[in-house]
């Protein structure tokens, strides 16, 4: 059996040793890493996983996942250097960080795999996109597929589109929470309680995005669907318009794409 170990278990580490339960993974096999002794207690007694120093864990694991914040890489990676060998599976969750920064850092011949999930892994409904490094097969890229199933839905990449990937699905769950805010506030602005106003919103967002997935209609023709002449979605439509809201979407998630390269060309070198 494959041993697995996540390497910083905040609310994505959390998500995914959650997800490998669920999908029939032993605590046994599985292996996480935290600094807060608090953190770890909580997560062994909620889960049953051990938590253990990051040397242990590459002694032990077949996979690591790195899901660490992309500014505490270093210290890992010279934690990791001098353990892991052409046996090992490295597969990154940090955002923006490529793959040759790890084979620069690691031994030759150490297989990497770059994610990019988003926070819909706390339900099991993550979108990842994964990407194989220099030493990474197909075969490692069935493994990452497989595990990252378990909490929502996978797609293969070019590494080259991972900043674009991030800045659309990885921080695409934010866009989604700020426009439902918006509106929540729109309806209090209307006359409506806030309680009410956000069951409505939120239902409509989730029937939205369920006939985005099932009905397999272009955006456009659904948008349509609800927009009669001269009606009232119509008027909100030419008002979004108006004020611009299509182009500050694509100047924001430009300007999350620039920040996923900022953030690894920090490491170049």
């Amino acid at each position: 059996m494959t041993v697995i170990a996540v390497l910083g278990a905040g609310k994505i580490g959390e998500a995914l040793l959650s997800g490998l339960l669920h999908g029939g993974h032993q605590p046994g096999d599985l292996l996480f890493t935290e600094r807060y002794p608090a953190r770890v207690e909580e997560l062994t007694a909620r889960y049953g996983i051990r938590g253990v120093e990051v040397e242990e864990a590459a002694k032990q694991a077949d996979v690591l996942v790195v899901a660490v914040k992309p500014q505490d890489i270093d210290p890992v990676l010279e934690e990791l250097a001098p353990l892991l060998g052409p046996s090992s599976l490295v597969v990154s969750l940090c955002a923006g960080l490529p793959t040759s920064l790890y084979e620069r850092r690691l031994a030759e011949g150490v297989p990497v795999v770059r994610v990019m999930p988003n926070t819909p892994m706390l339900v099991n409904e993550a979108m990842s996109a994964i990407s194989a490094g220099r030493w990474a097969s197909a075969g490692h890229l069935d493994v990452v597929r497989d595990l990252l199933s378990h909490v929502g839905k996978v797609v293969e990449v070019p590494e080259g589109q991972q900043d674009a990937v991030t800045a659309l699905s990885g921080s695409g769950p934010a866009y989604f929470f700020f426009l439902v805010e918006a509106m929540i506030d729109a309806g209090i602005l209307l006359g409506l309680p806030r309680a009410l106003a956000g069951q409505l919103i939120i239902q409509s967002a989730v029937g939205a995005a369920k006939m985005l997935a099932e009905s397999e209609e272009h955006p456009v023709l659904l948008r349509e669907a609800v927009t009669s002449p001269a009606g009232t979605t119509i008027n909100a439509i030419r008002e979004l318009e108006k004020h611009g809201v299509r182009a500050a979407l694509l100047d924001a998630i430009e300007a999350a794409k620039d920040r996923s390269e900022a953030l690894g060309k920090a490491h170049e070198g």
